[in-house]
């Protein structure tokens, strides 16, 4: 059986059974306490590997380590990101894992008590892991593989490249931080803690993929001020917030929506909505890869709201945007060797790479305009933010075997 097999399988089902589902506009950080449950296991594992300068920030939770380089060459510090938080979009807790060995196509009964079944027709992704052994749930809550497979994956990493001090490397930095799936963005990471000079986030789906391409985001936040009346006397008279919310979004372009859209093209996505006659609030995610198209959708917006200002009143609207995130290819393109670099151990690792811009965002989107150039490198999980959730395990061996190649192209090249 592989090297990395157990290891990998072991920490996922691990760190799979523990809640650290994150929550959106707490106002705090973390956004839940039940992300240092994982935070202080990671702590003492990385304590007990051997890594060095393992600190557990008690305020932001967040956990670091590093490996010391043994090698005589100026190796610059390379950092590896995951993120411990899981979706709070399905149920994170009470998690069951289990392991369907060698799948051999067809339908999957996650739960045989309550019927539920993963039809192999509508996740046609199952046939690309004939004969693998996959990690699923009962199908009753998320898996937590987005992002506990990587940190499984970087763990088993860190793990093997201390046992084997025969393995030539540079420095590397280890960093896992919270909240990354409602908007965190890594804010907290100490940089000059951290100390790498270039770093690569592990999120994503099918082993291969590399992102140094994200769309540009941010979010519209509209309040709207209604007119309550009783509606018997309401002719004339009455603003209704929740019909003024909807005619917002009735402005937005249909071909520009999410599921109208794919590849590089850019979309508006109400996304939230609560009101009633007095007050409502619309909240608007914009997405584009291209910077002045984003630029033309935030335009848009304003204007949309300017309109039914002039219609309704300007005291009754606010707008605001959030900082949200941009593309991380013009810090990444002075740096390309990195790409070029994990290709190189991709293929050394028998993986055909695939070069993608990201329909959404990742830590490393911020961070690289924090000034450490950081793309992605995907961590094998499929089918994120489900009941229907599962990752290989044989995508995190792979994905080990591929950071060992990659810290040998740091070494050949420095």
């Amino acid at each position: 059986m592989d090297r990395f097999y157990e290891k990998t399988r072991d920490r996922l089902i691990e760190y799979a059974k523990i809640d650290t589902g994150s929550l959106p506009n707490t106002g705090r950080t973390p956004s839940t306490d039940n992300q240092f449950d994982l935070a202080r296991v990671l702590f003492k594992e990385l304590k007990d590997i051997g890594a060095s300068d393992v600190y557990l920030d008690e305020k932001n939770c967040i956990v670091y380590g590093n490996i010391p380089s043994n090698s005589k060459k100026d190796i610059m510090p390379i950092g590896y990101i995951a993120h411990m938080d899981v979706s709070p979009d399905v149920k994170s807790s009470d998690v069951k894992p289990w392991v369907y060995e060698n799948y051999q196509g067809g339908d999957i009964v996650l739960n045989k008590e309550l019927n539920i079944v993963m039809e192999e027709a509508l996740y046609p992704n199952l046939k690309n892991y004939i004969g693998m052994d996959i990690v699923f749930t009962d199908g009753t809550t998320l898996l937590g593989g987005d992002d506990k497979a990587a940190i499984s994956t970087l763990m088993t990493f860190a793990e093997y490249l201390i046992e084997h001090p025969e393995i030539e490397h540079g420095p590397i930095r280890l960093a896992f931080t919270p909240d990354e799936e409602v908007g965190g963005l890594a804010k907290d990471l100490d940089l000059e803690r951290f100390g790498a000079k270039l770093a690569y986030t592990i999120d994503g789906d099918y082993v291969g993929t590399i992102n140094y391409e994200t769309f540009n985001a941010t979010e519209a936040m509209v309040s709207i001020e209604g007119l309550s009346v009783h509606p018997g006397t309401a002719k004339g008279v009455m603003i209704n917030a929740v019909d003024v919310g909807v005619e917002l979004i009735n402005m937005l372009p249909l071909n520009e929506r999410p599921y109208t859209t794919e590849g590089r093209e850019g979309y508006y996505h109400s996304h939230y909505f609560k009101g009633n006659c007095e007050h409502a609030d619309v909240d608007i995610l914009i997405r584009d890869h291209d910077n002045d198209e984003f630029q033309r959708r935030i335009d848009f917006i304003n204007s949309c709201v300017e309109k039914l200002a002039e219609k309704y009143g300007k005291e009754r609207f606010s707008l605001t945007y959030s900082n949200g995130y941009r593309s991380m290819l013009n810090v990444v393109k002075p740096h390309m060797y990195m790409i070029d670099y994990l290709e190189n151990a991709m293929k050394s690792a028998g993986v055909t790479p695939s070069i993608t811009p990201f329909r959404g965002g990742t830590d490393g989107s911020a961070i690289s305009h924090r000034g450490l150039p950081c793309p992605n490198i995907s961590a094998g999980y499929e089918n994120g933010h489900s009941r229907f959730e599962f990752v290989p395990i044989q995508s995190m061996v792979k994905n080990v075997e591929i950071l060992i190649k990659l810290t040998d192209e740091f070494v050949k090249n420095a």
